[in-house]
């Protein structure tokens, strides 16, 4: 399909917003050079700034009617503004991007041009990571391998949230309401063809990152728990193979008892009451993190508030909202 083709086509891009106020002119005007040609919209979703974002936004508002404006009422975090704009997205497709500029933007091209070839996604693979430690890309790297070991579902190597999705998957997402919400893997188990295409992730443009050693490691447990059963598997295998070696030790101790010598003192009771008493704490933490994610989804809280809706037309705009409403 040539791009004169995709005239009638609308191009969604969704760019979820916290504390990038130096970032936001650059990637505004990249995103715009690699989309001339296309009907898009740029959606940015300000997830609760405390800066300049706002503003910024409101300002290229003014000079492009197809830049548009969610503002939540508070920070609600990266997953769930990227959900938020999968919602109110008008798009035939839209293109998840984040506003550090270590996505470039030039990839977009690219994206569009697989989908035009009946892709339903298509996701970028990081085959660099440029400007980020050595601790960072080690533990990354861990944590994809873990989630393709742990997860039944097939979460490519190396991603991150920058991606294309089609029409069909932006409604199967927006009928998906789970409270915990790890979206790269939700985007992967809705299926359809899927296709990557590589590309080097820069270092940020400027400002801090806000994912921190804390904030990734509960990011890898909410796609780790989300996705997979296994820990809860993993528990009840170390249950059946510390019975065993119960076992074993009840018959070594009838056994050294019948030939009437004393089992040996109170070092090895120690070890094996404290080698218990720390699966048990282990294995009611990770039952306690499932039923904490229970708890999370029987509340039925909507994913996010909404503070103001800017720069939409009035006409699309109560179609966003009524179908907001249905599914949320």
């Amino acid at each position: 399909m040539e791009k004169n083709k995709l005239e009638n086509k609308l191009i969604s891009i969704i760019v979820p917003v916290l504390n990038e106020e130096q970032n936001i002119p650059v990637l505004y005007n990249k995103i715009k050079d690699n989309l001339k040609g296309y009907y898009y919209e740029i959606i940015f979703i300000n997830d609760g700034s405390s800066d300049q974002s706002k503003d910024v936004i409101e300002n290229m508002m003014k000079k492009n009617e197809n830049v548009k404006l969610i503002n939540l009422s508070r920070n609600f975090g990266h997953q769930i503004a990227i959900s938020c704009g999968i919602d109110y997205c008008m798009g035939d497709a839209a293109i998840i991007i984040d506003a550090d500029l270590q996505d470039p933007p030039e990839v977009i091209p690219k994206m569009i041009q697989k989908w035009q070839e009946g892709f339903d996604v298509v996701y970028a693979v990081r085959k660099a990571r440029e400007g980020e430690s050595i601790l960072k890309k080690l533990t990354a790297s861990i944590f994809y391998r873990l989630m393709k070991i742990l997860s039944g579902t097939k979460i490519p190597l190396d991603t991150g949230d920058f991606r294309l999705i089609s029409k069909k998957v932006i409604l199967v997402l927006k009928r998906t309401r789970e409270y915990q919400r790890f979206m790269r893997g939700l985007i992967s188990w809705v299926g359809f063809s899927q296709v990557g295409i590589e590309f080097t992730r820069d270092k940020r443009f400027s400002g801090k990152t806000k994912y921190p050693l804390f904030s990734m490691i509960k990011f890898a447990l909410d796609g780790i728990l989300s996705f997979s059963l296994m820990p809860l598997r993993i528990v009840s295998i170390m249950g059946i193979v510390t019975v065993a070696i119960l076992l074993l030790l009840i018959i070594y101790s009838l056994y050294r008892t019948i030939i009437g010598q004393t089992v040996p003192g109170w070092a090895s009771t120690t070890v094996i009451i404290l080698f218990l008493g720390s699966i048990q704490l282990i294995s009611v933490g990770i039952i306690g993190e499932y039923l904490g994610r229970v708890y999370e989804e029987v509340k039925r809280r909507p994913l996010y508030i909404i503070d103001s809706v800017i720069g939409f037309k009035t006409s699309r705009k109560n179609n966003k909202t009524e179908e907001f409403e249905k599914w949320d």
